[in-house]
């Protein structure tokens, strides 16, 4: 068995670790690598449960060996997309629904068009959703001021 790793730094747990590996065993029928459940869960940072949950939701497809899930590459870059759409805001139905719309060979315009549409979409949700924020920072910040002030005027 090898290891993989050299993934960039990211700044949350919803990516691979930084340094974080995952075991991978080769299919004695190909040459394609595969992932035990509980070395995705650690690079990835979720938990076995979430990996399983994601399977019954049908975002991932593992194989089986007796009661063992196996985890090809493919399943590997599907949990990659399904927690950057999670992190950004989408509903697991709808990280789905453009993931489904992969073409395996390679004609994937529709599925670009989708996700184009859907992320310029869920920007503007994401940036109503700061504006929003900023307006009770700002609010927030002028009460604990005047809350101050008053403290300090021996109120």
């Amino acid at each position: 068995m090898s290891e993989i790793g050299g993934w960039p730094e990211w700044p949350d747990r919803d990516y691979p670790r930084p340094g974080g590996t995952a075991q991978i065993m080769n299919d004695s029928d190909s040459d394609e690598a595969i992932y035990k459940i509980g070395d995705l869960a650690a690079e990835f940072g979720v938990t076995l449960r979430t990996l399983r949950f994601y399977e019954d939701r049908g975002l991932l497809t593992p194989k089986r060996s007796g009661v063992t899930r196996l985890f090809t590459k493919r399943d590997r870059a599907r949990l990659k997309l399904i927690l950057l759409g999670k992190r950004v805001g989408f509903s697991l139905t709808e990280v789905k629904r453009m993931i489904d719309l992969y073409d395996p060979r390679g004609k994937n315009v529709t599925q670009l068009k989708v996700a184009l549409e859907k992320g310029e979409m869920q920007m503007r949700v994401l940036e109503e959703q700061r504006d929003s924020l900023n307006v009770a920072i700002s609010e927030l910040e002028r009460t604990v001021k005047t809350v101050r002030d008053m403290l300090a005027n021996g109120a």
